[in-house]
């Protein structure tokens, strides 16, 4: 696929450039602006559900003594920091941050495709966050049934925010996918469509594999979540039957007949683990750059790797049942959902072992963008290791309502894909500002939080053994938990609030970087790829100047053998350099050695 009709076009387009403050920052359609925006918002509302999760943490460390939090409270924070979390946050930041940045300049195009419709999308997405804002200010509150979302309980008399609450995450949630879905057909349009010449598929870095897939997962997962909002907002506001049953509620009838509150949630996780990969595959590609760019390595079986990322996405659409093990599932059900979780998890060992491999005998840098995408692996590697217990029927019964859960989905799902978001933004702050930031302050953060994440979730892990359900406001007096049930729970919440806290050094760090910061150079890791090669720092509108890049060679070209400098970029030719074995090669660490 080396012809790219809009590359091939790009001597007949007009390049305007924004002429106004306005048309540059605020509606802009730079994909780079648009790529901040998302960012800066998905950050700021990711902050709000830090502080949800420092309050729930209270109330379970140190139960009766903060009377501000009572019980609609505790459920309705629980709700909305799942949500804002997995939705608003992750998916918003790794899909329209790090996907808006990064595809046009890693492909070699001048934006994306539709840069308009790019605009629409992030002004959509904003909208559903006002949406989602506006419900913890209504009558009632936002909404407590939890971030699943389960009928019949979230719409019936007694849970926190069952009016305004509840209607209003639903509407959020279906203009957050109206937001994805332009976003999502501009990113698989870009990619296929305006590579620049010699940019076939096989030679695109992993960060693109990872966010295109998953857009493509997206795009199929979505309409789930999607009318699922929809039917239960017409169950609570017309008084339709799609997902409530005939049901009593307080000694009267509500005039239900007939749904089915398992219909929702198969399509809640229809959507829902999808989702999971729509975070991770990302994450999955953005370290594997990381990696091979620091330890001034080829990535380990690049061919591999891509068609693990497609075989991931395949798979997540047959495993969602998993999370319903206690819902009353036929056995043989049970059976073919425990077999494709266990399937699932060999493309993904797949991947850990090539990120391993790369690593090995590298000439390995410990900068700051390194030590994140390490503790990735790490964290990762032990919350896929307790997905295997849960995968299994007979395990999961017993654990499924115990922080046992708690403690796996956050290190999958929670600590892992941070840990790469902050990788992210390290290696690439240099191109997207211009500045350097403090080294020391940057390892002094990575510590702090890769440790006391370790701190919160491994002992949430025995709490999930000793029997500890979720979802409890208070224990109270049980006899069945052992008293060193709630010293641990204490213990947790003081890291937790740790962990809160030490994010002020990362904030810090940014922000004395834009003021103060040293001027970075054009490339400073040395990496290869066609991010790092264009001609302005940071990049201008249309980001290549007069002419595209032709690429002349896969994304990682590093410690090839007779080439002075460790690294090769895409765009360097033949007759310049020495081409290397693309795809993956024994050269590799013949290569590093030669190098150290």
């Amino acid at each position: 696929m080396s012809y790219v009709a809009i590359a091939d076009r790009d001597h007949e387009q007009e390049h305007h450039d924004p002429q106004t403050f306005i048309t540059k920052y605020i509606w802009s359609q730079d994909h780079k602006v648009i790529a901040v925006q998302y960012g800066l918002t998905a950050i700021f509302v990711g902050l709000i559900a830090l502080g949800l999760s420092a309050m729930m943490r209270l109330q379970l460390g140190f139960p009766d003594e903060f009377t501000f939090i009572n019980p609609e409270n505790y459920y309705q924070f629980i709700t909305m920091h799942g949500m804002i979390m997995v939705i608003y946050l992750l998916t918003a930041l790794f899909l329209g941050g790090f996907g808006n940045y990064l595809i046009p300049l890693m492909v070699g195009s001048r934006d994306m495709v539709f840069p308009y419709l790019n605009m629409l999308s992030y002004w959509v997405y904003l909208l559903s966050v006002i949406i989602l804002v506006v419900s913890f200010f209504v009558p009632g509150g936002s909404t407590g049934a939890g971030w699943t979302l389960y009928p019949p309980q979230a719409i019936m008399a007694g849970t926190p925010g069952v009016d305004l609450g509840i209607i209003l995450m639903l509407v959020s949630l279906a203009v957050f996918i109206v937001a994805f879905t332009m976003g999502g057909l501009n990113y698989i349009t870009t990619v296929l469509q305006a590579r620049c010449k010699g940019m076939t598929l096989m030679r695109m870095p992993l960060s693109v594999w990872g966010i295109f897939t998953a857009t493509v997962l997206g795009l199929l997962a979505f309409p789930a979540l999607l009318v699922s909002a929809i039917m239960m907002l017409l169950d609570k506001t017309l008084m339709t039957s799609f997902f409530m049953p005939a049901i009593s509620s307080m000694g009267t009838d509500p005039g239900y007949t007939g749904g089915s509150p398992i219909l929702f949630q198969h399509l809640f996780w229809f959507f829902g683990h999808p989702e999971v990969y729509i975070v991770a595959l990302p994450a999955f590609g953005i370290v594997s750059d990381l990696l091979s760019t620091h330890a001034r390595k080829n990535i380990f079986g690049y061919r591999m790797m891509v068609w693990a990322i497609i075989a991931i996405g395949g798979l997540s659409f047959v495993v969602w049942a998993h999370h319903m093990y206690v819902s009353g599932m036929n056995p043989y059900f049970g059976f073919f959902f425990a077999t494709t979780t266990l399937i699932i998890a060999v493309p993904t060992a797949i991947k850990v072992y090539n990120w391993v491999l790369t690593l090995w005998e590298g000439n390995i840098h410990l900068r700051v963008p390194m030590l994140f995408a390490i503790g990735f692996i790490f964290t990762f590697i032990h919350g896929g290791l307790t997905g295997l217990f849960l995968g299994n029927v007979t395990i999961d019964l017993p654990l499924s309502d115990t922080y046992f859960v708690v403690a796996h989905f956050h290190m999958v799902m929670g600590v892992s894909p941070i840990l790469v978001v902050f990788g992210a933004i390290y290696h690439w702050w240099p191109k997207i500002t211009g500045k350097m930031y403090n080294e020391t302050l940057g390892k002094w953060h990575f510590w702090m939080t890769f440790l006391g994440t370790y701190a919160i979730y491994l002992p949430m892990h025995y709490l999930g053994f000793a029997g500890v359900p979720r979802r409890y406001f208070a224990m109270g007096n049980t006899e069945f938990l052992p008293e060193s049930a709630q010293d641990l729970n204490a213990a947790i919440t003081i890291s937790a609030l740790f962990v809160a806290c030490t994010q002020i050094l990362f904030f810090a760090n940014m922000i004395w970087s834009l003021w103060k910061g040293p001027k970075s150079d054009p490339n400073p890791w040395d990496a290869t790829t066609l991010e790092w090669q264009t001609p302005d720092h940071p990049p201008k509108h249309g980001n290549w100047g007069h002419e595209l890049p032709v690429v002349h060679r896969w994304a990682y070209d590093y410690s090839v053998p007779g080439h002075e400098e460790d690294f090769i970029p895409q765009n360097v030719s033949a007759d310049d350099a020495p081409a290397g074995r693309e795809h993956g090669g024994e050269h590799a660490i013949v290569a590093t050695k030669e190098h150290k």
